[in-house]
């Protein structure tokens, strides 16, 4: 059979045609290259069908294309769409609270389908957890792509003046390297624009392995970006632009880029507006997507265009910028061959740059490149020769490379040319699908046979459940009053068809004693230890497949010897504590700043590992794939169960066990809903404790009495 390929991709806008680029920070180059890339894989023999996995929006705000559950690519090519977290449509750095429910629609709808993709490649952080996630499930390679790296923003914004409480509070930056760490842990392969972002970004990261990536650099559609200018495009285009200018005939000089800070317009504008030369010699011209009502723009893109209207007219540049408000997906191409037939110049200012398709599609253009002196145009600019490469951040500098740039005609036509054939010699599609599918096989057929757990045959010999209660031994049941109790003994006793499971940190005997005391019905699972045990029945029959599955990259006796180093603020507990995928601590007063210094030496070591906190004391480390979650995961897979049938009963401050699929009940008088959780449909915060709320969260659901979906 051919190949099937799934790629993720889940922020911004995304849909068959007409790409809505620059529209918001989050839909851009990324965009394009998965959009082109899955077209040209579909495109070959030996693949059989490729689908793209988005979110599903259904908001007023943006065209009914996005609310599709499925879209054509064109042959063999589909894009699916997925609900996640609320329908409207939300800025990347607010999806991560609802991540883990994509993940558990796709874990569920691969595994109906009669085949498994033959590997996930993951677009960016939000993709690269989620696909680790279902990579984990099913034992599925993952392929990813970082496009933009969260430590290589935070060197940047870090050096450009904010502080860290800024910058985690409006990219959400720790959430996007802990899901970078994740998906490089979990990857078979790590595809690279450029041999500098393998060497110097990804390097900065500790799960990154250097023999696992592969440079790829992404190509050029040669269909639309050539140098073979029409009349009819170059009079639209003058239509687009002219109006702004005085003298429309003057080489330009062209940004096309997001209106956001990284893109770094602004230095742009001064060093033009400074420089008396290049306001006598070229006009500036900036696609910066399409503007709407400025009530609707993200307040950084607000921010950028008042930072762009007020140098203007502190330069007094009218009619020496144009800036278009709205233009067509399809009219970049010939925006480009525009400014090259002017003998124009392309810029590209950005403080950081992976890569830079824009570089590429103005070179097949014809135009030559000023760009940043970062990641992805050093290499552009190396094989192309086609232009200067510049210290963006030194505005002298800026202004004398775009000075020399346009000074001299000859060296202009040399350029042009070198980047015409460049592009056509190493940049084309056909050469970048040919060395990804070769790449990308080769790992993921070797990677396939340490995925798959070699023990998940392994029978099971209780009856499956209709429908689990799971219920928090060590938080919802500790104290629970006898007439409480005794109303949930009898409403579990009274639906044979509902089966009980007990999560707890405890051991697996330990456990069965204290459970024992609250003479409930026999339990069916036992997620334990913190979740890196699951047992079965009264017997704790083991399930090894599971253990397989953490153990990849354990150590135990490396963490222990680590963190040794934090003694005396970190105490062993007594070895009944202990489990053979779980150190147990007890942390001495004062707690605070602690558990990110376990981070730190966890990373530091290289060890696939991390700490779980619970009652600000107890502190847990487990493998890096372990978790009470995941177990349940796991369970549901083993079981045929749909998670929308398990039941998870917790006390607040275990928020990962309240995300997805999984009906949520959080107990305990005035709690509130965890962070980032609220106003799901699927969670219920219960007025009661202990039993009661139990019993509350049970009658909310109507859950003993139902096997569909959510009521009431």
């Amino acid at each position: 059979m051919g190949l099937y390929l799934l790629h993720l991709h889940l922020h911004g806008l995304f849909r068959s045609q007409d790409l809505e680029l620059g529209r918001d920070a989050d839909t851009g180059g990324q965009t394009t290259y998965v959009h082109e890339l899955v077209r040209s894989l579909a495109a070959r023999p030996e693949v059989d069908r490729v689908e793209v996995v988005t979110r599903q929006i259904h908001d007023r705000r943006v065209a009914p294309d996005y609310g599709q559950a499925r879209e054509s690519l064109g042959p063999n090519a589909a894009i699916l769409r997925f609900p996640c977290g609320p329908r409207r449509y939300l800025r990347k750095e607010q999806l991560w609270p609802h991540l883990d429910e994509l993940a558990d629609a796709l874990t569920a709808h691969i595994t109906a389908q009669p085949r498994c993709p033959d590997w996930i490649h993951a677009h960016y952080a939000d993709a690269g957890y989620v696909g680790a996630l279902v990579s984990q499930r099913l034992g599925i390679p993952l392929v990813f792509t970082g496009h933009s790296l969260g430590r290589e923003k935070q060197r940047r914004l870090l050096a450009g003046g904010m502080a860290h409480d800024q910058i985690e509070q409006q990219y959400a930056i720790g959430q996007r390297m802990e899901a970078e760490e994740r998906a490089l842990a979990q990857s078979s392969l790590v595809v690279t624009s450029t041999r500098q972002e393998a060497e110097y970004q990804y390097a900065r990261y500790d799960h990154f392995c250097p023999d696992l990536a592969e440079v790829v650099p992404p190509g050029v559609d040669a269909r639309r970006f050539h140098s073979h200018w029409l009349e009819a495009e170059d009079r639209e285009v003058q239509g687009l632009i002219a109006p702004f200018l005085r003298d429309p005939a003057l080489p330009p000089l062209l940004a096309i880029c997001r209106a956001e800070r990284r893109k770094n317009i602004p230095a742009l504008l001064e060093a033009y507006g400074r420089s008396a030369l290049l306001r006598q010699r070229h006009n500036l011209v900036l696609v910066l997507g399409c503007r709407h009502d400025p009530r609707q723009m993200e307040k950084q893109q607000r921010d950028l265009f008042q930072q762009v209207f007020e140098l203007v007219d502190r330069f007094d540049l009218y009619g020496q910028v144009a800036y278009p408000k709205q233009h067509r997906g399809e009219q970049i191409p010939a925006v480009y061959r525009w400014a090259a037939r002017r003998q124009g110049v392309f810029v590209n200012p950005a403080l950081t740059e992976p890569f830079g398709l824009t570089l590429l599609e103005a070179a097949a253009s014809g135009l030559p490149l000023v760009a940043t002196d970062d990641g992805g145009p050093r290499d552009i600019l190396q094989r192309c020769g086609n232009g200067l490469l510049v210290d963006v951040t030194d505005l002298d500098h800026l202004q004398e490379a775009l000075e020399t740039a346009g000074s001299d005609p000859q060296q202009w036509r040399r350029w042009r040319d070198n980047g015409i054939e460049a592009v056509s010699r190493s940049f084309s599609w056909d050469a970048h699908v040919y060395r990804y599918l070769g790449h990308a096989t080769r790992r993921c057929r070797e990677a396939t046979q340490h995925l798959l757990p070699q023990v998940s045959a392994q029978p099971l010999t209780l009856p499956r459940a209709e429908r689990l209660v799971m219920l928090d031994l060590d938080g919802c049941l500790e104290t629970p009053d006898a007439a409480g109790l005794e109303q949930l003994r009898q409403r579990l006793s009274a639906d044979p068809a509902s089966g009980v499971g007990i999560l707890s940190g405890r051991s697996f005997k330990a456990a069965q004693l204290r459970y024992a005391d609250l003479q409930l019905r026999d339990p069916q699972v036992w997620i334990v230890q913190a979740g890196t045990e699951i047992r079965y029945g009264s017997a704790g029959e083991l399930d090894y497949a599971w253990q397989e599955q953490i153990a990849r990259g354990w150590c135990r006796q490396g963490v222990e010897q680590v963190l040794r180093e934090l003694e005396p603020r970190l105490c062993l507990q007594p070895e009944a504590n202990q489990g053979p995928y779980k150190v147990s601590y007890l942390l001495q007063p004062p707690p605070e700043g602690v558990l990110e210094m376990v981070r730190q030496k966890l990373r530091h070591r290289r060890l696939d590992a991390r700490p779980h906190l619970f009652r600000h004391w107890y502190l847990d480390v487990l493998p890096l794939r372990a978790s009470r979650a995941e177990a349940i995961r796991h369970l549901a897979l083993r079981w045929a169960l749909p998670l929308e049938r398990v039941l998870v009963v917790a006390s607040q401050g275990d928020e990962a066990l309240l995300r997805g699929q999984p009906l949520g009940v959080v107990i305990g008088e005035r709690q509130r809903s965890p962070r980032g959780l609220h106003r799901r449909r699927t969670l219920f915060v219960s007025s009661s404790s202990q039993a009661w709320g139990v019993l509350e969260g049970l009658d909310h659901f109507r859950f003993l009495q139902r096997s569909g979906a959510v009521r009431g």
